[in-house]
């Protein structure tokens, strides 16, 4: 036995150091590594404009292409772009602490900045959808900036020529008349075909998106515990181990678990169906199911410690689809606006009273107590009634003052009508 156990900790010992290793050689190779990534997609971008944009910027000025052809080759130069931009940003980071030879830089670097000034990445505004010209990304940077209160009208913003400054007929039906013109102009419906175009493309965006949020981390959730984490720890810990338990709690489980087993027998004792306690055959019993216990809680224990590497996992992937996807982060907040401005003003009302109510309302700390308790056995820690009590006295406090000062700050000044429906469902 200890022989094995020798063997297995030379292995590990063994493995660690050459994944050590490994990591010191990947870590030095940083800054060429990021650097080469950049160039890559660089030239990738460049060969891109050299086949089918005739050696000019990938835009809907330089070549004329169908919608479908454009949005392909937008989010192409989009992805690259990003990449780029990452790369640069890692290669920044590293040089400072690994030195390495100009001479091989200056080659790629090169190729780097070309692609850089052309589409001015550092200046760039993303714009809700990658389908959008480069003029209607500066449009989109005119209203963020000069942003109203109503943001429901943002859609409605038009450029307002001298005519309709000054006059003898009223602004009004200057409108009117123009809005008349523009819908019987010749390129109406091919602009109404392309906004529902854009607007399909920008919900298809956001909602994969909004599963590949959801999906992605559970998946690398359970399938990192399953397969990695858990064979780790039964390696490492082994099954005859003195510390079964981790935390007093599932000590407390087994411990009344074997009790109502003995207790158990003895009901069918006093029942004349069972032999007495003291006989060979109810000590096996009891041993039996003590071994039994012992391997569940054994089982439970691991469970626990790998769900916090699991979990970290999960944490780190959600990071990663965050840090590479802030095209479609936009495109899920312009989806998500959209949904909550169409609300009526009720059903604004409504959900703000559910989840303050759910949340930080009478009832709420039942809730939080059974959200914590679940929370600490996920993770293997003791519930600690002190800890879970004083944290239902404070948080619930500070999230209703900032639900508060959310209602008084921002949504009298966004949408008067369903603060007014607000109050008046709270009286």
């Amino acid at each position: 036995m200890r022989d094995s156990f020798a063997k297995t900790a030379n292995l590990v010992r063994r493995n660690i150091k050459e994944y050590l290793r490994s990591l010191n050689n990947w870590f030095l190779d940083t800054p060429e590594r990021a650097l080469l990534e950049a160039q890559q997609a660089a030239q990738r971008i460049k060969n891109i404009e050299r086949e089918h944009f005739d050696n000019k910027k990938i835009s809907l000025e330089s070549v004329k292409y169908t919608e479908t052809v454009m949005s392909y080759w937008q989010g192409y130069l989009d992805k690259n772009l990003t990449i780029i931009k990452l790369r640069l940003a890692e290669f920044q980071l590293s040089r400072g602490i690994v030195n390495i030879s100009n001479s091989v830089l200056l080659e790629k670097l090169k190729i780097i900045d070309e692609v850089v000034e052309k589409y001015a990445i550092k200046d760039k505004v993303i714009a809700p959808s990658g389908l959008v010209s480069t003029s209607q990304g500066r449009q989109i940077k005119r209203i963020k900036i000069n942003k109203q209160p109503d943001l429901a009208n943002i859609n409605d913003i038009e450029s307002t020529s001298p005519s309709q400054t000054t006059g003898a007929v009223p602004r009004s039906i200057g409108k009117t008349v123009n809005r008349i013109k523009a819908d019987f102009a010749p390129q109406t419906e091919e602009e109404f075909i392309r906004n529902y175009r854009n607007s399909r493309n920008r919900t298809k965006i956001a909602l994969r998106f909004l599963i590949t949020l959801i999906i992605v981390p559970l998946l690398a959730q359970n399938l990192s515990k399953y397969f990695l984490v858990i064979p780790i720890l039964e390696r490492i810990r082994g099954d005859n181990q003195i510390q079964i338990f981790i935390n007093s709690d599932l000590e407390k489980e087994a411990l009344l678990e074997l009790h109502n087993f003995e207790q158990g027998l003895r009901f069918e004792y006093l029942l004349k169906q069972a032999p007495p306690l003291d006989s060979e055959v109810i000590k096996e019993k009891i041993k039996d199911k003590a071994m039994e216990i012992a391997e569940g809680s054994h089982i439970k224990s691991n469970s626990a410690l790998s769900n916090v590497f699991a979990d970290l996992i999960s944490l780190f992937s959600f990071g990663i689809i965050i840090a590479l996807n802030k095209r479609e982060i936009v495109i899920l907040k312009s989806f998500m606006d959209t949904i909550v401005y169409g609300l009526s003003d009720s059903a604004k009302a409504f959900l703000i009273i559910l989840f303050t109510d759910i949340f930080v309302g009478f009832h709420s700390p039942d809730g939080w107590e059974v959200i914590l308790e679940g929370f600490a056995e996920h993770l293997g820690l003791p519930a600690t009634r002190n800890a879970i009590f004083f944290f239902i006295a404070t948080f619930p406090v500070i999230l209703n003052t900032i639900f508060k000062y959310w209602i008084f700050r921002y949504l009298s000044r966004l949408s008067p009508s369903a603060l007014a429906t607000l109050k008046e469902m709270d009286e």
